[in-house]
């Protein structure tokens, strides 16, 4: 079994909803990130989306287009992202690391090379947030080969029939997004939400996570609810991005995940 898929069996056997932090490689320093995976583990999280920092992240609200745009300041790369996962590796063989980004640096390698390169790694998948479904099918098939899950995105625009498409393709896990605009914003419909969240999980082979909105216990809690887990973002990002050091931002990043991790065991229910 991957990763992925022993993470939520894990969950799913004891009852609980998986919580997936997301933050950027190389913010708020080059040396803070792995530290930072293995302090985001201590703290609750069930996986890690690492960010992969692009020059034009256009999914993404303000907080995390800044925090991109210093990391790449900072020189972070897709090889800088390989190497940390590695370096993750060496401590903590068990925990998902997804990568969350933008296409151009993957064409740039090729799909089969950088399959391979990410798997050798350490990543577990990849979320591209600009690959249409429609045009996903070279990459899916280099990446099927490696062993590399390509995570669907959904959201409040797709369509029924899209819907279905995406949930059939794809692997790991479905992220759906709870509203549509960037990262960051706070208008989530807790109706539309879960209505939608329903369906896809009863369309779907892997599990479905929310994400963009959710920024506290509150939230996670609520959201926790309607999904498989929750992906929280922007709000640990600008909590981390003014740490003083790779420690101060290991000491932000557990007082910030640990109420949601207890949040969302409180209210975790088996759909």
């Amino acid at each position: 079994m991957d990763r992925i898929a022993a993470s939520f069996a894990r969950l799913q056997a004891t009852r609980r909803k998986a919580l997936v932090p997301f933050f950027t490689a190389g913010d708020p320093s080059l040396d803070a990130t792995v530290p930072l995976m293995h302090a985001l583990v201590e703290a609750g999280a069930d996986i890690i989306e690492l960010g992969v920092p692009f020059s034009d992240p256009m999914a993404d609200g303000p907080t995390i287009q800044r925090s991109s745009e210093r990391a790449l300041e900072r020189g972070a790369n897709t090889a800088y992202v390989f190497d940390c996962v590695r370096d993750f590796r060496q401590r903590d063989p068990r925990t998902p690391v997804v990568l969350m980004g933008y296409l151009n640096p993957v064409e740039m390698r090729g799909y089969a090379a950088y399959a391979r390169q990410a798997v050798a790694a350490g990543v577990d998948g990849v979320l591209l947030v600009d690959l249409p479904a429609e045009e996903s099918g070279d990459a899916r098939s280099a990446f099927d080969q490696e062993g590399l899950k390509l995570i669907a995105l959904a959201s409040p625009t797709t369509t029924a029939a899209r819907m279905a498409v995406l949930a059939r393709q794809a692997g790991g896990y479905v992220y759906y997004v709870s509203y549509a605009g960037v990262t960051g914003a706070d208008r989530i419909d807790g109706d539309d939400v879960a209505g939608r969240t329903a369906e896809l999980r009863a369309l779907s082979r892997v599990p479905v996570v929310v994400g963009f909105g959710i920024k506290d216990a509150a939230s996670a809690s609520a959201m926790g609810k309607l999904a498989d887990g929750i992906v929280i973002g922007s709000a640990l990002v600008q909590a981390i991005s003014t740490a003083v050091d790779a420690e101060d931002a290991q000491d932000r990043a557990r007082a910030f995940l640990r109420p949601l991790r207890t949040a969302l065991d409180a209210s975790s229910t088996v759909a």
